[in-house]
């Protein structure tokens, strides 16, 4: 039985290969719970490889195809986190491009432990109050974040958390996030 706090809301969810599984799935589980319509994105269709730490998990279906994704059609994304999901990430221009639509329109944005990364690209990061796996945080600082050690921290809509654990609280916050909307 779903809560409804999100009927209507679509979210969308990027990553691709070397994605968190927990990192991906817990935060889903949650916002369909919630009620959210939910689209699994990846630069590449099919399925992309999941890893629980440093062994490989679960595949898990794409629903879209970056190159078909349109970020207007979204109200709101999560970024998973695991090490190689975010950094591959950068490397793609349409996945940066994507990440920064959500960012300029003000729409809300969820990531936990790697997956800021790529907030940084997209320079969505700048004088926002964040939190994150503890190795980014000197990226994050360089990036313009001012970066604290909190099971999850809010700010204007952008939710962060550090790792597994803090997936409880990190769901919580951006399931009110999402429901809120875009932030001026």
């Amino acid at each position: 039985m779903t809560d409804a706090k999100l009927q209507g809301k679509k979210v969308a969810v990027l990553a691709t290969d070397g994605f968190e599984q927990v990192e991906l799935e817990k935060p889903v589980e949650a916002l369909k719970a919630a009620g959210a319509d939910v689209d699994v994105i990846a630069p590449q269709a099919g399925q992309i490889q999941g890893f629980q730490h440093h062994d490989k998990g679960e595949k898990v279906r794409v629903d879209r195809e970056l190159a078909n994704a349109n970020a207007e059609d979204y109200d709101a994304i999560v970024l998973p986190g695991g090490v190689i999901n975010p950094d591959a990430l950068r490397l793609e221009p349409k996945a940066i491009a994507f990440v920064r639509s959500f960012a300029q329109a003000s729409k809300p944005i969820a990531a936990i432990c790697h997956g800021p990364w790529t907030l940084i690209d997209a320079e969505a990061v700048q004088g926002k109050r964040m939190t994150s796996w503890p190795s980014l945080k000197a990226d994050l600082s360089n990036a313009g974040a001012d970066w604290v050690d909190e099971e999850v921290v809010v700010d204007r809509g952008l939710v962060t958390s550090r790792k597994p654990d803090d997936l409880p609280a990190f769901c919580e916050k951006m399931i009110e996030e999402f429901a809120e909307g875009r932030h001026a």
